[in-house]
């Protein structure tokens, strides 16, 4: 049906791709499954990782920057910034260098709430990283950054074809011959 099997390195290859397909889809199950334990969107989901994400990196993402990743409207992020505001998953802070930049926080309730669901996770994801040697663990960062690298790249590739797209509307409308308009 889809061709002879690969072999050597190609079939590492397709198994390696296949095994992050896997991946995507379980993790996003996980995901899916916290978010309807919490009343939140698949968006609001995504807010969410990219706070944390921008937060344990040292530099808290901004409503702007938060759209941009999420492809998102500034009226649409502003709507789920308040929505997980409310909900006590994240906060606003001013920036202290300047008063009209904000910065976006998880909250204390809304990280405990992540820390309990996923620590079983972490816990299983600290004991398959045990069985790896520190240089194997170099490696695999290697990889996950760059495969990273590479879908950031194709979907911001995407995004700027979909923006450019001339999507056909409705026909323009004229009055019939004889109306008064």
């Amino acid at each position: 049906m889809w061709g002879p099997r690969p072999s050597g390195r190609q079939a590492v290859v397709a198994e390696i791709i296949r095994r992050l397909r896997g991946y995507t889809v379980e993790a996003g199950h996980v995901g899916h499954a916290f978010a309807a334990l919490h009343d939140l969107h698949a968006t609001d989901l995504q807010a969410l990782i990219a706070v944390m994400d921008a937060e344990q990196s040292g530099d808290p993402i901004t409503p702007g920057v938060l759209a941009t990743q999420l492809n998102l409207t500034s009226s649409s992020v502003t709507a789920l910034v308040d929505r997980l505001e409310r909900a006590g998953h994240l906060h606003r802070d001013r920036d202290a260098s300047d008063r009209r930049k904000v910065r976006l926080r998880y909250a204390a309730g809304g990280a405990e709430l992540a820390r309990e669901f996923f620590a079983p996770l972490g816990q299983r994801t600290d004991a398959v990283m045990a069985d790896f040697t520190d240089d194997e663990l170099e490696t695999v960062r290697r990889f996950l950054a760059a495969v990273g690298d590479s879908i950031r790249a194709h979907r911001d590739e995407v995004r700027a074809a979909a923006r450019t797209v001339v999507r056909p509307g409705p026909a323009p409308t004229t009055p019939a011959d004889g109306d008064a308009g």
